[in-house]
């Protein structure tokens, strides 16, 4: 094990940060007409931002969707992965996305690029190959490349994610002022307003409660599907006691068509997922929130202190009655 004085581990802290330093000053010069332009292409959102991206990238897009949402310019997270497998549905034709890739080759993206493309959805990429195959298929990308990473090994992404966290910061600042965001909007959406409503609103006042269907163990996963296409992909599994054992979702359904071809006579107990998530009545609606984001679901079943099951809530829910 390599010894290191005091001395040598502040010299390479300062190298650190004056290297992710020079990153974002590398920015400044690129800032033009393709800033401009996403600047004009974000507000055309009459629903919402998607920002998506994976590993270092999918975290930082949380912290963007998060600024941009806090400044007046509504904004969620989506998994690459996990909107191939159920979460699309909380992307519309409306919307405008920000994909976010170092490389801009990202295979996980890949599938929800066709998709939004598809829906007509256009998309912002921050990547550092703005000559990739997402540059190419966004209507404008920024670059964030930087000359090195200060890993040493010049290999975990660390000088790359600061600069591309400080573009989108960039981003959510402009648009503040061009919408003409003022104190006053930022009060409501923090205490006093929005904050206020987070604090107090409780999950049963959201949910889908009575006559919301469920399906014992036993049941086919034909007697799933209907149930999955009308009530938005989340489907409860409860016991001879209506107490919640397992949910079955949309995504659940597609790995099980893509391995199965007699997925419809399987039963859901070998398809569900077990121990599932579950919010209590009288829970906060944030708290819901934050359980669905920590865990990437979209939705929660709501039981009460025994586990019977009494309705479930989903994210988009959540979202148009301002818990997020």
């Amino acid at each position: 094990m390599n010894a290191h004085s005091a001395e040598d581990l502040l010299a390479e802290a300062r190298r650190v940060l004056e290297a992710e330093g020079r990153a974002i000053e590398g920015l400044v010069n690129r800032i033009g007409a393709n800033f401009v332009k996403a600047v004009e292409v974000l507000p055309e959102a009459r629903g919402r931002v998607i920002v998506s991206g994976v590993g270092k990238s999918g975290i930082i897009g949380r912290k963007i969707a998060a600024t941009f949402t806090s400044t007046g310019t509504p904004a969620t997270f989506l998994h690459p992965v996990e909107g191939l497998h159920g979460d699309l549905g909380l992307v519309g034709p409306e919307d405008v996305a920000v994909l976010i890739s170092k490389s801009g080759a990202t295979s996980e993206l890949a599938g929800l690029i066709d998709y939004l493309i598809r829906l007509g959805v256009p998309i912002v990429a921050l990547t550092g190959n703005t000559g990739s195959s997402l540059g190419r298929a966004s209507a404008v990308a920024l670059d964030c490349s930087v000359q090195e990473e200060a890993c040493p090994l010049d290999l975990a992404p660390t000088t790359s994610t600061t600069a591309t966290l400080a573009m989108g910061d960039a981003l959510a600042v402009v648009l503040l002022q061009k919408k003409g965001f003022k104190e006053e909007d930022f009060a409501l959406l923090h205490p006093g307003g929005s904050l206020g409503r987070k604090l107090t609103l409780r999950v049963e006042e959201v949910m889908v409660g009575e006559g919301y269907p469920s399906l014992e163990e036993d049941s086919l996963m034909r007697a799933c599907i209907v149930p999955l296409a009308k009530m938005r992909g989340t489907v409860p599994i409860v016991d001879g006691e209506d107490r919640v054992v397992g949910v079955v979702t949309a995504g659940d359904l597609t790995r099980l068509m893509e391995r199965d071809p007699g997925f419809l006579e399987v039963e859901v107990n070998e398809v569900m997922t077990r121990t599932p998530k579950v919010v209590r009545m009288g829970e906060l609606a944030s708290a819901a929130v934050h359980l669905m984001e920590k865990h990437g679901i979209m939705a929660l079943p709501v039981v009460d202190e025994s586990g019977h099951l009494k309705g479930i809530v989903h994210l988009h829910d959540l979202m148009r009655s301002g818990a997020v």
